[in-house]
């Protein structure tokens, strides 16, 4: 039979109310109590009974996390820190991969099976406002990224991404590059709004800006990152510098860039965004836009909790996540 709560209680000396609080992760427990009790639970093998937990307290300590891609590096740390996040509350994560698919985006923020878990942490890409208004007051929801800004009820955390990019376009506009390009132009969302700050921090200059310069992509990948490149490297007058939406595009284009047989930073300076641990190791390494993840999986998780523990319907919060320019070798740092 698998082990009980009593059973972990008894073997490590203590009452059940104290092996429920190591297990439950309650602040209120020594140090010397809460290693005796987790020596228990590993020689017993013990698991707790969610079914039971869920009962008992109405919580599952469970919540659910949807990407659209689990093996994009960006993705992959963010979905890291939050689990780091949650686990400090005591939550265990369950991830999801939608592919940004919009059903499969809609059943993921609705908790997967949300008897299941407590709530949901989300990055949509093809959800709807009214799609997170159909979930609103039914499950405690938060959202990340730009696809979905400040929907209400449902709490937000970015980071400001027209900002950002204008930081970026501003540092290779500083290294005296006149002919600057851009990778990853979109109508909608994260592209659009790095777009806009790109042309902001252009149009401040007054120059003219050759528009075959803004290259458009269909993904985020180094594939798509190389082709761009290829293609601008091509123009009749090359770009000295090109701004990538994401650090994967940026390393797809210092790749072509190598290729034609030019060098960056010296022919061509390169700015990706997002800090991904890649970037950190390229040849050269990356200079890039490197948001605050650890402060996003905090401040997701803890909008979330916020929205579990409330007794009644609250007002929507929209949180604006840090960021800094990091300079690397691929602009001469």
């Amino acid at each position: 039979m698998p082990a009980s709560l009593k059973d972990v209680a008894a073997q490590a000396g203590v009452s059940v109310k104290t092996a429920s609080n190591v297990v439950n992760n309650y602040e209120f427990v020594s140090q010397s109590t809460r290693e005796r009790v987790q020596a228990a639970i590993d020689e017993l093998d013990y698991r707790p009974n969610l079914s039971a937990r869920r009962l008992r307290t109405g919580r599952s300590n469970l919540i659910a996390l949807s990407v659209p891609e689990i093996d994009a590096p960006y993705f992959a740390e963010l979905a890291s820190e939050i689990v780091d996040a949650a686990e400090r509350r005591g939550w265990t994560v369950l991830i999801d991969k939608t592919g940004g698919e919009r059903t499969h985006e809609q059943i993921a923020a609705a908790g997967i099976r949300a008897h299941l878990v407590d709530g949901a942490i989300a990055s949509p890409l093809s959800m709807t406002a009214e799609d997170v208004a159909a979930l609103s007051g039914s499950h405690p929801l938060v959202l990340l990224g730009e696809r979905l800004p400040h929907v209400g009820g449902a709490d937000h955390v970015a980071i400001d991404n027209v900002a950002a990019a204008a930081e970026a376009t501003h540092h290779l506009i500083s290294l005296g590059r006149t002919s600057i390009a851009t990778i990853g132009a979109s109508t909608e969302s994260t592209g659009a709004l790095r777009l806009k700050g790109f042309r902001k921090a252009i149009a401040a200059t007054k120059r003219k800006h050759d528009p075959r310069l803004v290259m458009p992509v269909q993904e985020y990948h180094r594939q798509d990152g190389f082709d761009a490149m290829t293609r601008l490297l091509a123009l009749d007058r090359r770009p000295d510098a090109v701004f990538c939406f994401n650090d994967l595009l940026a390393l797809g284009a210092i790749r072509a860039v190598h290729l034609a047989g030019l060098k960056v930073p010296s022919d061509v300076a390169v700015v990706g965004f997002d800090d991904i641990e890649d970037g950190r190791f390229s040849t050269p390494t990356l200079t890039t836009i490197s948001p605050d993840k650890a402060g996003i999986a905090r401040a997701a998780v803890s909008l979330l909790a916020r929205r579990i523990d409330a007794d009644a319907a609250i007002e929507a919060r929209e949180v604006f996540a840090t960021h800094r320019l990091i300079v690397r070798e691929s602009c001469g740092g």
